[in-house]
Order: structure tokens, then C-alpha cells, then sequence
């Protein structure tokens, strides 16, 4: 299986590596071009991004973004409006609910223990800062595999909690069934 995918950053793309290596890892991942930041950009890039990796004969094709200070719910509406019908059957569209950090923060005390540091610090409306002074990412060292392995591990469950996630988590475990890749069922207790 191919899996296709369009980022805004290396901490997105190392999340999805690590969610690939726990629920599919015989995937390979393919990566689509970089997310612009503007409305027209972002109008334009998701059809041309979708036409360049179904060029690469992906099988799926994930945009994961951030909604910075928008509602993920309204960001996430639009770039489904921004998508082509004929691409809507390929397509998984994840939107942090401000960036990738409050996902990997859900359970500010289980990235407290990986990371060695107070819970207190990642419980905050924006924990981007203080997770990457936790991980001691840089500008030259993004710590991505670190990150994927982290993931690889993380309480997925607790992520539920947060609802932007379990919004990406049940569009693709709903394409995991239609594709052959066992997600493993989160929702059940």
C-alpha cells in the first residue's frame, strides 16, 4: 500500500510515520508537497497535490494541517470544499485543533514522563514551545524519528479526549477497512 501525504511541518510529518509504523507499517509513504499558508495557496494545492501523488499511484492520501487560531472544524470543512469529487474516495483530512503539539500533549502526563518534565508545562493552550524545549528540537534537528517512535507508543486512547483527533482517527480507521490495514478499534473499551 501507498500512502500519499501533504504536511505543514516535520513534527505533522513525523506523527503520521509513527501512526503508519503502529497501524500499517508494511505502507510506504509517500510525501506530497509542503502546505502553503495562504487561502489561495491551500485553494489551489490540494487538487494539484492530489493529481502529483495519484501520479505516484498512492492508494490513500492524507492532508494533515493545523488550525492556528481558526475553529478545526471550519478549516476542516473548507479543505474538503477545496477538494475535487473525483479524489473524495482517496482523501483523509486531519486539522489540529490549533497545531500537531495539542495531539502529541492530549496526556500532558504520559509525554511528562517520556519527556521527563512536569505535566504542567504541556497543559497549556498552545504547548508547541514547551514540547519542543522537552524533546530539544532545534532548527537543525527536528527529532523526527524520535517523535515517530513516541507516537508509536503513545496512549492513542487518551488521545480520543481530544476531538479533532478522534475525528482524523475515525476517518481512517474507516479507509483502514475499506484498504486491507488493521487500525486497532479505539472507541471500545
Amino acid at each position: 500500500m501507498k500512502i500519499g501525504y501533504s504536511v505543514e511541518g516535520s513534527t505533522d510529518r513525523a506523527v503520521l510515520e509513527g501512526l503508519r509504523n503502529r497501524w500499517c507499517p508494511h505502507a510506504q509513504l509517500i510525501e506530497g508537497r509542503f502546505r502553503g499558508t495562504s487561502g489561495k495557496s491551500q485553494h489551489r494545492e490540494i487538487p494539484k497535490t492530489c493529481i502529483e501523488l495519484m501520479a505516484k499511484g498512492v492508494d490513500l492520501i492524507v492532508f494533515l494541517r493545523d488550525a492556528n487560531n481558526e475553529d478545526w472544524r471550519d478549516v476542516l470543512k473548507g479543505d474538503k470544499d477545496r477538494c475535487r469529487s473525483e479524489h473524495n474516495h482517496l482523501i483523509v483530512f486531519g486539522v489540529c485543533d490549533r497545531n500537531i503539539e495539542c495531539w502529541l500533549c492530549t496526556d500532558a502526563n504520559w509525554i511528562a514522563g517520556q519527556t521527563q518534565h512536569q505535566p504542567g508545562k504541556f497543559t497549556v493552550a498552545d504547548p508547541k514551545g514547551p514540547f519542543e524545549k522537552a524533546m530539544s528540537i532545534t532548527g537543525f534537528d527536528r527529532k523526527e524519528e524520535e517523535i515517530a517512535m513516541l507516537v508509536q507508543r503513545a496512549p492513542l486512547r487518551q488521545w480520543l479526549g481530544n476531538p479533532s483527533f478522534k475525528e482524523f482517527y475515525e476517518r481512517l480507521r474507516d479507509k483502514s477497512q475499506q484498504m486491507g490495514c488493521t487500525i486497532e478499534n479505539l472507541l471500545d473499551n
